[in-house]
């Protein structure tokens, strides 16, 4: 039994489970400490609340916030997908949200000034994320000044498609219908909720894609190569430069997927936090494609919860600070697994170390 712990132990698969779930736990923590200094008798109450998120509701309500929660897990999939995609090749994808905000700024322009059809709408948000990035000099401060950048361009471009009889921009509902994304009769299983779309299993299946091509592919391979030891790659021929220049178009096209994937919902006053989430969410997911399914849901699932955080104790800010922190938390799971590994590499280098005292005393 002894020996079936230590080599489940050594497995990447339990080591990134555990690390996450030690910083999920970490992240629990920390936040009910900060409501206990903020206001200790509704702290226990308030982190409940977070925990339990839409399960606190009765039946038929459950599952109407469950599929809204499902919604929004879509798009921060997709974005987590273009964050860990990116990473493959060794690249840090911090412009995510601004890839994120011109897909929406496609999308949105298309459905609205063009009347084109939801699949188009969304193909052009792949191409406007695509073309961010593929122009897009890969440093962090460049990046985040772009994401602002996009932004801006965002509201300037929509802000040519106003209602004639309003400042506001057009709804797509009364304009243009057959842009929004069909539900194939997917809302009768979430209590009738209108906004769940077939936009939830394209992005699981999304997910499936990215793990094919980056695990039983060639090009998936050559990234990893890539990334691992850039001069390496160079050595053996494979075109290191071009492998980074289009895995940053894919990764741009993943995030600007997402945006068309939220029925084109667009934050007019800063940056879209689907991006930056989505950094959370690969790091919780110890950057598998798979395993990032599950972890944004449950970083959708803990940001909901923190929206029952009861008003009449805490400020309204209080529900963002403590989803802020669990969602900071997630993004320490390679420094833990890194703690485990070096650990187990210790306990090798003593036995080894035994092993060799007691042959030498024979």
């Amino acid at each position: 039994m002894k020996k079936e712990h230590k080599s489940l132990i050594r497995k990447d698969g339990f080591q990134t489970l555990l690390a996450s779930l030690v910083c999920v736990l970490g992240g629990l923590i920390v936040g009910y400490l900060v409501l206990l200094i903020i206001e200790p008798s509704g702290a226990f109450e308030a982190i409940v609340a977070v925990m339990k998120s839409f399960l606190r509701f009765p039946g038929a309500l459950k599952l109407k916030y469950f599929g809204q929660a499902l919604v929004r897990t879509a798009p921060l999939l997709l974005c987590a997908l273009s964050v860990l995609f990116a990473y493959k090749v060794g690249m840090f994808n911090i412009g995510a949200a601004g890839q994120y905000c011109a897909g929406a700024c496609a999308a949105l322009y298309a459905a609205l000034a063009w009347n084109m059809p939801w699949y188009v709408c969304i193909l052009l948000g792949m191409l406007a994320g695509a073309l961010r990035a593929l122009f897009n000099v890969n440093v962090v401060i460049s990046g985040i000044m772009l994401n602002w950048i996009t932004l801006y361009l965002t509201n300037l471009v929509l802000g040519t498609v106003k209602n004639p009889t309003s400042p506001y921009t057009k709804t797509l509902q009364s304009t243009n219908p057959g842009a929004l994304i069909p539900s194939l009769g997917l809302e009768k299983l979430f209590n009738n909720e209108k906004s769940v779309t077939i936009a939830i299993p394209i992005a699981v299946l999304t997910a499936v894609l990215v793990w094919v091509v980056l695990n039983k592919t060639k090009f998936g391979y050559e990234l990893k190569a890539t990334g691992s030891n850039y001069n390496a790659a160079k050595y053996c021929g494979m075109k290191e430069n071009q492998n980074i220049i289009l895995t940053m178009v894919i990764a741009g096209a993943l995030a600007g997927f997402g945006a068309g994937l939220l029925q084109w919902q667009c934050s007019t006053s800063s940056v879209p936090g689907m991006g930056f989430n989505g950094i959370a969410v690969a790091s919780l997911a110890g950057l598998s494609p798979l395993g990032s399914i599950l972890s944004a849901f449950f970083i959708q699932y803990i940001t909901t919860g923190g929206g029952n955080v009861d008003l009449q104790v805490y400020c309204s800010q209080i529900s963002s600070l403590i989803s802020a922190l669990i969602i900071y938390l997630c993004a320490f799971v390679g420094f833990f697994k890194y703690f485990i590994q070096t650990r187990l590499r210790k306990a090798d280098e003593r036995k080894a170390a035994q092993i060799q005292e007691g042959g030498e005393d024979k």
